[in-house]
């Protein structure tokens, strides 16, 4: 049995997590309630259940300026990674006003050392301001491997479903934190997050030496419960 503390809000750090296994059954008990988030993905190993502590979550700051954002690392792949068959999970946060999820890039075809055939699902919440809910923008661009087309507006709940397509900028805007989850699996024998930027934009990158990361970040962290 697992005790998970989580959190109140998606935006008050990393939470602890729990992994079951394929073919598992599971029962999830509260005194008080909550929201509870189960990502998985088909897969052929079945590796053991464990318990994912917050304060051992590998927390990332990328980009720098209006691109900064911060990765919560609880399920991502790599040698540093939480072990997963073929699950791949992370959470992104995005002060108001930045753009997420940018330069715009794929994971649809399978070119190994370069790019990882992966699906992905987002899952938004975004923060409100007073009485005022909250608000953002995704977009998905047609790539080479598919026809996926979307520019649409996403808010507390919503989802967004990447089967192909160049996505990116994820857009919070201004004074409306951004929180998505990303959950992605694919057919390829290794386990691994391999992107491909768009050509158009990915010089951007090189533009973010010499900035600071927004002083915004890092968004506040969970204690970790043993």
């Amino acid at each position: 049995m697992f005790q998970l503390h989580g959190r109140a809000r998606v935006f008050d750090g990393a939470s602890d997590f729990a992994y079951l296994p394929r073919d598992a059954h599971a029962e999830i008990t509260s005194e008080n309630g909550g929201r509870f988030a189960l990502a998985g993905a088909r897969c052929e190993t079945r590796l053991t259940a464990r318990y994912g502590p917050a304060g051992k979550v590998p927390v990332e700051l990328r980009g720098a300026g209006h691109c900064s954002r911060q990765v919560n690392n609880f399920a991502a792949a790599g040698p540093d990674g939480f072990d997963c068959d073929r699950l791949i999970a992370v959470e992104v946060l995005t002060p108001g006003g930045n753009w997420s999820s940018y330069p715009p890039h794929k994971h649809d075809e399978h070119h190994p050392g370069e790019e990882s055939r992966l699906e992905e699902i987002y899952y938004f919440e975004i923060a409100p301001h007073g009485d005022t809910p909250g608000l953002g923008y995704q977009r998905v661009a047609p790539s080479p491997a598919g026809k996926t087309d979307i520019l649409t507006e996403v808010r507390t709940g919503d989802a967004v479903l990447i089967p192909d397509g160049w996505h990116g900028p994820s857009i919070a805007a201004p004074g409306h934190d951004m929180y998505y989850l990303n959950v992605m699996a694919g057919p390829g024998a290794t386990r691994e997050w391999l992107i491909r930027d768009h050509p158009d934009h990915g010089w951007i990158r090189g533009s973010w030496d010499g900035q600071d990361v927004d002083p915004r970040l890092p968004f506040s962290r969970t204690e970790d419960h043993r």
